[in-house]
């Protein structure tokens, strides 16, 4: 099974950048679908960016339109989320999750079709 680890968290004001990191412990061809979910207090977890294939087939939530990227190396195992005009709301923890779909349906932004996840990292924005 693989291992994700995620990094990059932090705080910023509000109109700041990061930028997220999620490294696979090993290769697996299987693992095609790759995605970014938060989770605030008192919310359900929902889907930021995910990432199909190689070649990255990008879904976004309409709140990351426009302000986040996702992007993926795969020669590196690692998936990225670039995250500009960061506003309060975007404030919780975010998480990396994987799964192996066979269809872009199954790689956008619902949770219970990823089997594999990361521990979080914690994105706070200040106003």
């Amino acid at each position: 099974r693989v291992n994700l680890v995620e990094s990059g968290g932090g705080s910023v004001q509000a109109g700041g950048s990061l930028r997220l990191s999620c490294a696979a412990s090993e290769y697996i061809r299987s693992t095609i679908c790759m995605g970014w979910f938060r989770q605030a207090p008192e919310k359900e977890r929902e889907g930021v960016a995910t990432c199909y294939t190689s070649t990255c087939y990008k879904y976004y939530a309409d709140s990351a339109k426009g302000r986040f990227t996702i992007s993926r190396d795969v020669a590196n195992n690692t998936v990225y989320l670039q995250m500009n005009s960061l506003k309060p709301e975007d404030t919780a923890m975010y998480y990396c999750a994987a799964n192996d779909a066979t269809a872009a349906s199954r790689c956008r932004g619902q949770a219970g079709d990823f089997t594999v996840w990361g521990q979080g990292t914690q994105v706070t924005v200040s106003s």
